[in-house]
């Protein structure tokens, strides 16, 4: 195998493309070349062409080569308002973002804080629910017509009922739904930190606040710096807080791209196709800088033999006693949407409308109805239903195209399918909708002369296209972490390539293939974004239908009380769908 690898690092990748056909079975070619017309078929058809499409309707609007698009966008108050609004929330969301996540860290990881494992599950509880969903739990507690704002009223009858809504309003929910990212990935550096060191800095008469800033920050920056850059770049694809507690005086990007696609007039898709491109760039530009920093490295410990992190006790009593009151007082902030949800959920329609509980009126009345009306069961099945094949579909053709690239890395072929299976990280999903929705308006004969707008099939290849990257990227690294000499065995005892894969090779994987499935399905059962450009008009997703409810929550009490019971399943869902993920492979984890 080594004399193999070392004459093939000699050889030019025509040369191995060459060498590799010549050793392939008739079998084993045909199966190759069905691989290569959908793997063509999906980069091309998917991805390339609606993509150049796009940009032909910015450049080349009318038949030939112009800039007027980008006048147009000068011209209308409207767009270049929802610029400058996306490019002031999206540094501003990173840095309270930033302030909140790195003390949610350090309050469950690094301090000595009393109750900490309570506080860990509610600062969790974004990664249960998210999207339109959180949004519209927020706007039930501090809207026009929410439990706060009708709590105030009554001690101040002169306030302004819709105080909450416009750019503090969007800032504050945004704040407090991205901190997952924090949550995941600032935890695990933490718990690289090298206890050691900090005793060494302690011992030394270093301060606490010395050590960590000088000790312990300098590990967690690789990381911060990651999910800040992750958190721009969710500012500036905003959708669902801007058009949820917005107003019409705060709305982004994205909203205004979903606003100008759905008129009929083709400047309007044009401003729209501009917008998104401009979004895009935007996009590619901040993963650059990303790619850059995740290049420089990390922070290592210089211990040789790591010694786990000991929370530590805050000394000063005072601001012990405050850090106690902030971790409280988020704690609160991130549990009380969700307790409010699931205590409303069984309430009846008149004590929603009058926001009051009434234990005495509980019941599964909410979720009967749910169950026995097809309109409000429908949108349900159709979000269950897209995401179920979506993550199946992805992980099929991941698993195909990384077994091909493990197989034959750095050929030609294996580039070109990698990278092209990669394109949807650099674009924002508004982007990749409209390029869909723009392309096949229609008949495409690569698409069987049919145009796709208004049907079914049309978010399925949305739903594929924006996971493909996710998927691509955590099933290579299953892939090439397993162990050579397993398929070397079961090559020298006869076995074919076929067999060696199906009995040796997706044994070893499928834990992590189903994993990165169930994430898959979690996170499209709630897609808003997507959803709103390419949902069939008779067959509306989960998204969709709470994003509408929501939007008449102060006077629909049977439509607040189905998003209410919609809200609870998919938490139960997503819980169940976190612990096959992660919680029994982590149960020390849950022990502490």
């Amino acid at each position: 195998m080594t004399t193999k690898r070392a004459l093939n690092q000699g050889r030019t990748p025509m040369e191995r493309m060459k060498i590799a056909l010549a050793r392939m079975t008739p079998g084993q070619m045909v199966l190759i070349l069905i691989m290569a017309v959908v793997f063509l078929w999906v980069i091309l058809a998917l991805m390339i062409v609606p993509i150049l499409n796009l940009l032909g309707t910015v450049f080349f609007e009318g038949g030939s080569f112009s800039t007027d698009t980008f006048n147009k966008l000068l011209k209308s108050k409207r767009a270049m308002k929802a610029l400058r609004n996306s490019f002031i929330l999206a540094p501003t969301l990173s840095i309270t973002v930033g302030v909140v996540g790195i003390s949610l860290v350090l309050i469950t990881e690094y301090f000595d804080i009393k109750g900490a494992k309570i506080l860990r599950l509610g600062y969790l509880t974004t990664l249960i629910y998210g999207g339109v969903t959180l949004v519209s739990g927020y706007k039930f507690i501090y809207g026009s017509n929410g439990i706060l704002t009708t709590a105030l009223r009554s001690v101040f009858p002169d306030m302004n009922i819709n105080w909450f809504q416009g750019y503090g309003a969007v800032l504050f929910v945004m704040t407090f739904s991205c901190t997952s990212n924090h949550m995941i990935f600032l935890r695990n550096a933490m718990r690289a930190v090298d206890f050691q060191t900090v005793e060494a800095a302690r011992n030394m008469g270093a301060s606490q606040w010395y050590i960590l800033r000088r000790v312990v920050l300098p590990v967690l920056l690789p990381s911060l710096f990651a999910v800040t850059i992750l958190t721009f770049i969710t500012g500036l694809s905003a959708m669902s807080a801007p058009m949820l507690v917005g107003g019409t005086d705060f709305q982004t990007i994205n909203p205004m791209i979903h606003d100008f696609a759905n008129m009929t007039t083709s400047s309007a898709k044009s401003l729209a196709a501009v917008l998104s491109l401009i979004l895009g760039l935007a996009t590619m530009l901040l993963l650059a800088v990303m790619t850059a920093i995740e290049r420089r490295g990390h922070y290592m410990s210089v211990s040789k033999v790591k010694t786990k992190i000991i929370k530590q006790k805050i000394t000063n009593p005072v601001v012990n006693v405050l850090v106690h009151i902030y971790a409280y007082v988020l704690f609160v902030i991130y549990v009380i949407p969700v307790i409010m949800i699931v205590l409303f959920s069984f309430s009846d329609t008149v004590h929603i409308q009058s926001r009051q509980l009434d234990f005495s009126t509980f019941s599964l009345e909410n979720y009967r109805s749910l169950l026995s009306a097809n309109s409000a069961y429908r949108p349900f099945v159709v979000s269950i239903l897209y995401s179920s094949v979506a993550a199946v579909v992805v992980g099929l053709l991941v698993v195909m195209a990384c077994r091909y690239i493990q197989k034959r890395r750095h050929s030609i072929g294996s580039n070109f399918l990698e990278y092209g299976l990669m394109i949807p990280w650099l674009l924002p999903t508004t982007m990749i909708a409209l390029s869909l929705m723009l392309n096949y308006n229609q008949p495409r004969w690569y698409m069987f002369n049919q145009p796709l707008i208004g049907t079914l099939i049309l978010l399925l290849f949305g739903y594929v296209i924006i996971k493909l990257p996710f998927t691509m990227r955590m099933t290579k690294a299953a892939f090439f972490s397993l162990d050579n000499a397993l398929e070397d065995a079961s090559r020298n005892m006869g076995a074919g390539e076929l067999y060696t894969f199906r009995r040796v090779i997706f044994p070893v994987i499928l834990p992590t293939v189903m994993a990165i499935a169930a994430l898959n399905f979690n996170s499209l059962l709630t897609d808003y974004d997507m959803s709103a450009f390419l949902y069939h008009p008779t067959n509306p997703t989960l998204g969709v239908k709470i994003k509408s409810l929501t939007e008449d929550m102060g006077t629909n009490p049977n439509g607040m009380a189905l998003t209410f019971v919609y809200a609870v399943l998919m938490m139960i869902i997503s819980g169940v769908v976190l612990y096959l993920v992660y919680g029994r492979g982590n149960r020390d984890d849950l022990k502490e």
